[in-house]
Protein backbone atom coordinates (compact mmCIF):
# COMPACT_ATOMS: atom_id res chain seq x y z
CA UNK A 1 0.00 0.00 0.00
CA UNK A 2 1.30 3.45 -0.88
CA UNK A 3 0.20 6.29 1.40
CA UNK A 4 0.62 10.03 0.94
CA UNK A 5 0.66 11.63 4.38
CA UNK A 6 -0.30 15.30 4.65
CA UNK A 7 0.48 17.41 7.73
CA UNK A 8 -1.71 20.38 6.77
CA UNK A 9 -0.55 23.95 7.10
CA UNK A 10 -0.91 27.07 5.06
CA UNK A 11 2.63 28.41 5.38
CA UNK A 12 4.25 24.95 5.64
CA UNK A 13 2.35 21.84 4.58
CA UNK A 14 4.36 18.67 5.20
CA UNK A 15 4.05 15.69 2.88
CA UNK A 16 5.50 12.20 2.98
CA UNK A 17 5.01 9.11 0.85
CA UNK A 18 5.46 5.63 2.33
CA UNK A 19 5.11 2.12 0.92
CA UNK A 20 4.26 -0.65 3.36
CA UNK A 21 1.90 -3.14 4.87
CA UNK A 22 0.88 -3.98 8.43
CA UNK A 23 3.50 -5.97 10.30
CA UNK A 24 6.37 -4.97 8.03
CA UNK A 25 8.87 -2.14 8.04
CA UNK A 26 7.58 0.63 5.75
CA UNK A 27 9.78 2.37 3.19
CA UNK A 28 9.97 6.12 2.68
CA UNK A 29 9.50 7.08 -0.97
CA UNK A 30 9.52 10.86 -0.71
CA UNK A 31 9.21 13.69 1.77
CA UNK A 32 9.06 17.45 1.70
CA UNK A 33 7.22 20.64 2.54
CA UNK A 34 4.94 22.77 0.41
CA UNK A 35 5.40 26.44 1.26
CA UNK A 36 3.17 29.41 0.49
CA UNK A 37 3.98 33.05 1.07
CA UNK A 38 2.02 34.73 3.87
CA UNK A 39 1.81 38.00 1.91
CA UNK A 40 -0.26 36.37 -0.85
CA UNK A 41 -4.05 36.51 -0.73
CA UNK A 42 -5.62 33.49 0.96
CA UNK A 43 -7.25 32.16 -2.21
CA UNK A 44 -3.91 32.22 -4.05
CA UNK A 45 -2.19 30.37 -1.21
CA UNK A 46 -4.91 27.72 -1.26
CA UNK A 47 -4.58 27.44 -5.04
CA UNK A 48 -0.80 26.95 -4.75
CA UNK A 49 -1.34 24.27 -2.12
CA UNK A 50 -3.97 22.52 -4.27
CA UNK A 51 -1.68 22.60 -7.32
CA UNK A 52 1.24 21.14 -5.34
CA UNK A 53 -0.83 18.35 -3.75
CA UNK A 54 -2.33 17.49 -7.14
CA UNK A 55 1.20 17.21 -8.57
CA UNK A 56 2.21 14.89 -5.69
CA UNK A 57 -0.83 12.70 -6.36
CA UNK A 58 0.10 12.44 -10.03
CA UNK A 59 3.77 11.74 -9.32
CA UNK A 60 3.43 9.20 -6.51
CA UNK A 61 0.01 7.65 -7.27
CA UNK A 62 -0.85 6.75 -3.65
CA UNK A 63 -3.56 4.24 -2.79
CA UNK A 64 -4.80 6.51 -0.01
CA UNK A 65 -4.14 10.00 1.37
CA UNK A 66 -3.76 10.26 5.15
CA UNK A 67 -4.49 13.74 6.50
CA UNK A 68 -4.09 14.97 10.06
CA UNK A 69 -7.47 15.70 11.59
CA UNK A 70 -7.38 19.32 12.68
CA UNK A 71 -7.75 19.94 16.38
CA UNK A 72 -7.80 23.49 17.71
CA UNK A 73 -7.73 24.40 21.32
CA UNK A 74 -6.11 27.77 21.89
CA UNK A 75 -4.96 29.30 18.62
CA UNK A 76 -8.11 29.58 16.54
CA UNK A 77 -6.44 31.63 13.75
CA UNK A 78 -3.87 28.92 13.08
CA UNK A 79 -6.58 26.28 13.40
CA UNK A 80 -8.67 27.87 10.65
CA UNK A 81 -5.70 28.05 8.27
CA UNK A 82 -4.79 24.44 9.07
CA UNK A 83 -8.37 23.31 8.48
CA UNK A 84 -8.42 25.13 5.14
CA UNK A 85 -5.17 23.42 4.11
CA UNK A 86 -6.56 20.03 5.18
CA UNK A 87 -9.70 20.67 3.14
CA UNK A 88 -7.67 21.56 0.05
CA UNK A 89 -5.64 18.33 0.40
CA UNK A 90 -8.85 16.29 0.76
CA UNK A 91 -10.33 18.04 -2.28
CA UNK A 92 -7.27 17.21 -4.39
CA UNK A 93 -7.49 13.58 -3.25
CA UNK A 94 -11.19 13.41 -4.15
CA UNK A 95 -10.48 14.87 -7.58
CA UNK A 96 -7.82 12.17 -8.07
CA UNK A 97 -10.35 9.53 -6.95
CA UNK A 98 -8.24 8.60 -3.92
CA UNK A 99 -9.75 7.84 -0.51
CA UNK A 100 -8.87 10.10 2.40
CA UNK A 101 -8.16 8.78 5.88
CA UNK A 102 -8.23 11.19 8.80
CA UNK A 103 -5.99 10.58 11.83
CA UNK A 104 -5.78 12.61 15.03
CA UNK A 105 -2.40 13.88 16.23
CA UNK A 106 -2.55 11.65 19.34
CA UNK A 107 -3.40 8.59 17.20
CA UNK A 108 -0.39 9.27 14.97
CA UNK A 109 1.91 9.86 17.95
CA UNK A 110 0.75 6.65 19.61
CA UNK A 111 1.24 4.65 16.41
CA UNK A 112 4.76 5.90 15.73
CA UNK A 113 6.11 6.20 19.28
CA UNK A 114 3.77 4.29 21.58
CA UNK A 115 2.93 7.56 23.36
CA UNK A 116 -0.06 9.67 22.31
CA UNK A 117 1.54 12.70 23.95
CA UNK A 118 4.95 12.41 22.33
CA UNK A 119 6.63 15.72 21.47
CA UNK A 120 7.88 16.71 18.01
CA UNK A 121 11.43 15.54 18.75
CA UNK A 122 10.22 12.06 19.79
CA UNK A 123 8.07 11.76 16.66
CA UNK A 124 10.96 12.81 14.42
CA UNK A 125 13.33 10.38 16.14
CA UNK A 126 10.90 7.47 15.80
CA UNK A 127 10.09 8.27 12.15
CA UNK A 128 13.82 8.26 11.42
CA UNK A 129 14.27 4.89 13.16
CA UNK A 130 11.12 3.19 11.86
CA UNK A 131 11.88 4.14 8.26
CA UNK A 132 15.63 3.51 8.60
CA UNK A 133 16.50 6.99 7.37
CA UNK A 134 20.12 8.18 7.37
CA UNK A 135 19.05 11.54 8.80
CA UNK A 136 15.97 13.03 10.39
CA UNK A 137 13.47 14.64 8.00
CA UNK A 138 13.29 18.42 8.44
CA UNK A 139 11.38 20.49 9.22
CA UNK A 140 9.09 18.80 11.74
CA UNK A 141 6.15 19.17 9.32
CA UNK A 142 7.85 16.72 6.94
CA UNK A 143 8.50 14.23 9.76
CA UNK A 144 4.89 14.56 10.90
CA UNK A 145 3.66 13.79 7.37
CA UNK A 146 5.77 10.63 7.26
CA UNK A 147 4.40 9.68 10.69
CA UNK A 148 0.85 10.09 9.33
CA UNK A 149 1.65 7.81 6.40
CA UNK A 150 3.21 5.17 8.66
CA UNK A 151 0.26 5.39 11.04
CA UNK A 152 -2.13 4.67 8.19
CA UNK A 153 -0.05 1.79 6.84
CA UNK A 154 -0.10 0.16 10.26
CA UNK A 155 -3.63 1.04 11.42
CA UNK A 156 -5.70 1.86 8.34
CA UNK A 157 -6.53 -1.69 7.18
CA UNK A 158 -7.61 -2.76 10.68
CA UNK A 159 -9.75 0.37 11.07
CA UNK A 160 -11.43 -0.35 7.73
CA UNK A 161 -12.17 -3.96 8.76
CA UNK A 162 -13.69 -2.75 12.05
CA UNK A 163 -15.84 -0.22 10.17
CA UNK A 164 -17.02 -2.91 7.75
CA UNK A 165 -17.80 -5.32 10.59
CA UNK A 166 -19.76 -2.65 12.45
CA UNK A 167 -21.82 -1.89 9.37
CA UNK A 168 -22.41 -5.60 8.69
CA UNK A 169 -23.59 -5.94 12.28
CA UNK A 170 -26.12 -3.15 11.81
CA UNK A 171 -24.11 -0.42 13.55
CA UNK A 172 -23.99 2.80 11.59
CA UNK A 173 -25.44 3.63 8.24
CA UNK A 174 -24.38 1.55 5.25
CA UNK A 175 -21.77 3.17 3.08
CA UNK A 176 -22.80 3.47 -0.53
CA UNK A 177 -19.85 3.05 -2.89
CA UNK A 178 -20.06 5.51 -5.72
CA UNK A 179 -17.80 7.19 -8.18
CA UNK A 180 -17.85 10.94 -8.05
CA UNK A 181 -18.10 12.84 -11.32
CA UNK A 182 -14.85 14.48 -12.39
CA UNK A 183 -14.68 18.18 -11.81
CA UNK A 184 -14.30 19.98 -15.13
CA UNK A 185 -13.61 23.45 -13.83
CA UNK A 186 -15.71 26.56 -13.95
CA UNK A 187 -17.41 27.05 -17.30
CA UNK A 188 -16.88 30.40 -18.97
CA UNK A 189 -20.00 32.44 -19.59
Amino acid sequence: MRVLGIDPGLTRCGWGVVDGRPGARPTAIGVGVIRTLPELDLELRLLELHTAVTALLREHRPDVVAVERVFTQNNKGTGHATAQAAGVAALAAAQADRPVAWHTPSEVKAAISGNGRADKEQVTLMVTRVLGLAEAPKPADAADALALAVCHVWRGPAQQRLRSAAIAGGIGAPVVQRTLPRWQGVAAR
